[in-house]
């Protein structure tokens, strides 16, 4: 993989003192299987952390992998996508530590399959999202201490210009402990994302990534995923850390029937540096292993 991440860090109103900082950036990325991506990413919090906004838009060329099982000889095959998308969204706080609001995504999809194992398919969604978060976190970036809660319903409806109906629902909780005289996070997640009705392919979950690091190959795919993690955070200096963590994962409404509800376990370790002054926001590199699998992950901020 080879690219460039500018990004920066702001306030949008000086004065506001209760806000976190604004984040905004660029990603141009190109890797060697001729994937290729331009994205800018933008979430702003604004009016003393009263309404928290957020712009993503993305298009290029995703290449990878994907198992067929019922065929002469089980195997994996190339696809690639080309893709656009743009989402929007805004919350707005409740009460204390609840907000709530709505999203839209739009996305486009060309995708163009090895030996026509599949027939191409253009595809164009979009998507509406209620979403309710519970945020007792004490920073935004890096917690050390306190929790996430993330419900959100996002629909494809037929009259909003969508060619297959589906659903999707996801759910997340993010725990933060603070250890080793608040120096060091022991950070755990429960994660659940479940599609209902016809779910395409592009919009599958591929095991992998946030969830659960280790697998790479594009194997384990379908309609939806649960898992449970935990990570250790350990920080030896004031810009640098390392982190551990493993978890276990489970997929279903996958096309191979024998991947569906098994135990896929992953584990690694990570370093982390801080390239900001005034708030801990990390990048870094994940590497990780896991059922006959592995992974190495460029990460911007935590895997969760």
């Amino acid at each position: 993989m080879f690219g460039a991440i500018p990004m920066m860090m702001y306030k949008v109103n000086k004065q506001d003192t209760v806000s976190p900082q604004s984040l905004s950036g660029l990603m141009a990325i190109y890797t060697t299987n001729d994937s290729y991506f331009i994205a800018v990413f933008n979430r702003w919090y604004v009016a003393e952390d009263k309404w928290r906004l957020k712009l993503f838009a993305l298009t290029g060329n995703y290449t990878s992998q994907f198992f067929v099982d019922d065929v002469d000889e089980p195997d994996f095959y190339d696809y690639g996508t080309k893709t656009s998308i743009i989402s929007i969204g805004v919350q707005h706080k409740i009460i204390k530590g609840f907000y709530g609001g709505v999203s839209y995504t739009y996305a486009h999809y060309n995708t163009v399959y090895q030996n026509n194992i599949a027939p191409s398919s253009v595809t164009y969604t979009n998507g509406l999202a209620l979403d309710l978060l519970r945020d007792t976190r004490n920073a935004v970036y890096y917690p050390t201490q306190g929790d996430e809660f993330k419900l959100s319903w996002t629909t494809y409806p037929e009259w909003f210009g969508n060619a297959v109906v589906a659903n999707r629902i996801s759910l997340e909780l993010n725990q933060y402990i603070p250890t080793r005289d608040n120096n060091d996070v022991i950070a755990v997640r429960l994660f659940g994302k479940f599609g209902l009705g016809n779910i395409p392919f592009e919009q599958q979950t591929t095991l992998g990534g946030t969830d659960i690091r280790g697998y790479s190959d594009g194997k384990y795919r379908g309609d939806g995923l649960m898992d449970i993690q935990g990570e250790y955070r350990y920080n030896f200096g004031k810009k640098v850390g390392l982190v551990g963590f493993a978890g276990l994962a489970t997929i279903y409404g996958s096309d191979t029937e024998s991947f569906n509800w098994k135990l896929y376990p992953g584990a690694g370790g990570g370093f982390r540096y801080n390239p900001f002054k005034k708030t801990k926001f990390n990048v870094g590199v994940d590497g990780a292993v896991g059922k006959g699998d592995y992974g190495i992950y460029f990460r911007i901020g935590e895997a969760f």
